[in-house]
């Protein structure tokens, strides 16, 4: 039986490329080999602006484990937060241990949502966890809108809607009002009987940004049996990230296509109807909602970098 270096001597070994999509709550991985799909597996996440860098590197190494390192080409990972070459520099850091010897690349992870709906220009837009914007035009000019992260915004994001959830409840407790079908479904998930009690729950240490993310499911839910308030976050939603997206098209000169992805953005109705009405607000027709997780992007990426 031939070894693997005899295999890659005679030319034999196919070419290996890891997709890396690092989200705030997960961490997806595929390995491809001759462009087809042979590992897909997941983990948590491995963003350091999500979890300590202990946290990273466990969900990386149990990643590697699964999908194999070893004999790797190239490592394409896109994840949120990646705003400086220092910040990509810091991920490859702890990528390259797994694939040595490999040409480990990082990028903002909406580049893999544009390329994994199928086009090399235009502007994607991530609603999952948090929210952000980018795009670029045919000659080659890059714009970002959004990806402050939730201190500084997230609008049309699972943290904002949890959040939101939250205010509204309080709202609603400050003002004497019973509990609604939101604020019901809320105390609910949380595991806690009493509005006033979701504000330490807020605020405690066991509780963080992808926690509250999580909550959007409330108002998803509630929006599915007809809640009014519940319908207008919904909608609210989408039209921030119509906003969003509306300013890396006014940059970048295009018509389109934006693309709308992330956990929210592929699997809530409503907001994606907001989110055409409010982009049809600037004249802009050509969206698509991504039909196909975004870490699928990675090949066409590779084609395109030098």
């Amino acid at each position: 039986m031939s070894t693997d270096v005899e295999t890659a001597e005679e030319g034999a070994r196919p070419v290996t490329v890891i997709g890396l999509d690092i989200g705030g709550t997960k961490t997806r991985g595929v390995r491809f080999e001759d462009g087809i799909p042979v590992r897909d597996e997941s983990t948590g996440s491995s963003n350091v602006q999500n979890v300590t860098r202990e946290a990273a590197e466990k969900s990386l190494a149990e990643l590697f484990a699964m999908i194999g390192g070893g004999a790797v080409d190239r490592v394409l990972a896109g994840a949120g937060g990646i705003d400086t070459e220092a910040d990509a520099r810091a991920l490859a850091e702890l990528i390259e241990p797994h694939v040595p010897g490999a040409q480990v690349t990082v990028v903002h992870d909406s580049q893999l949502l544009l390329a994994a709906g199928r086009a090399s220009t235009g502007v994607a837009v991530i609603a999952g966890t948090g929210s952000a914007a980018w795009g670029k035009n045919a000659d080659g000019v890059e714009a970002r809108a959004g990806g402050w992260g939730y201190l500084l915004g997230d609008e049309g994001s699972g943290y904002w809607l949890g959040r939101e959830a939250v205010r509204h409840s309080l709202r609603r407790m400050n003002k004497g009002l019973e509990p609604d079908a939101l604020t019901a479904a809320l105390l609910d998930s949380c595991g806690v009987d009493d509005p006033n009690e979701l504000i330490a729950l807020f605020h405690s240490k066991e509780t963080g940004r992808r926690y509250w993310a999580q909550r959007a499911a409330t108002v998803v839910e509630t929006a599915k049996a007809g809640l009014d308030v519940s319908r207008q976050l919904l909608d609210q939603a989408g039209r921030d990230l119509a906003e969003l997206a509306a300013q890396p098209v006014r940059q970048l000169g295009l018509d389109g296509p934006v693309i709308l992805g992330g956990g929210l953005g592929m699997n809530v109705e409503p907001l994606q109807a907001a989110f055409r009405a409010g982009l049809a607000a600037h004249g802009i027709t050509d969206v698509r909602v991504l039909d196909q997780e975004p870490v699928f992007g990675v090949l066409r990426i590779v084609e395109e970098l030098p």
